[in-house]
């Protein structure tokens, strides 16, 4: 992927039936276990949400630039490398939510995909298909139509955009190797 200081696009607001942020999204939910035996990333998008209510049609109507927001504890559960692999195949370009299961975080943060901790999440302000606009550095998330400023996230470390920017851990380390 590519490090963007600014990332900007449409926004997936993925609710449970009763309309409120979908929260504990395990890793079966993201990309189910009868998958694990796809090994090209390529093909791993197709699957993503597939097993989670209310959203199995959302790999057919994802477009690369989206954004996902979704409840707490986004990825817990197993670790699945392909959870986070399936949202990369599908051009998404960062997640939003108010926490991330652990092992979820570190493959995303090693895989260098964007992953946005925000508290407080308001969908009222955050929309499902509005445009929003990320800043890396200072963790304002704002509406790209109104230029209202509709969330403030947990800006980034250091050393998690030294990762973003070098495209992975294992391209981080390599250049810091010489």
């Amino acid at each position: 992927m590519e490090y963007k200081e600014k990332i900007k696009g449409r926004v997936w607001v993925i609710t449970d039936p009763d309309g409120k942020l979908f929260p504990n999204i395990d890793t079966d939910m993201i990309f189910h276990n009868s998958y694990l035996a796809i090994t090209d990333i390529n093909e791993m998008g197709q699957y993503i949400f597939d097993n989670l209510e209310g959203w199995e049609d959302f790999a057919k109507k994802a477009q690369p630039g989206d954004i996902v927001v979704a409840g707490s504890n986004f990825g817990c559960g197993s670790s699945r490398q392909q959870a986070v692999d399936g949202f990369v195949s599908l051009g998404i370009q960062a997640l939003i939510t108010e926490s991330f299961g652990a092992i979820y975080f570190r493959n995303a943060v090693n895989m260098g995909f964007p992953l946005v901790r925000c508290d407080n999440l308001d969908t009222d302000k955050i929309q499902h298909m509005s445009e929003i606009e990320i800043d890396i550095n200072s963790g304002e998330i704002k509406n790209v139509e109104t230029g209202e400023i509709v969330a403030e996230a947990v800006p980034l470390s250091n050393v998690q955009k030294d990762i973003l920017k070098s495209g992975s851990l294992f391209k981080y380390g390599k250049s810091a190797l010489g």
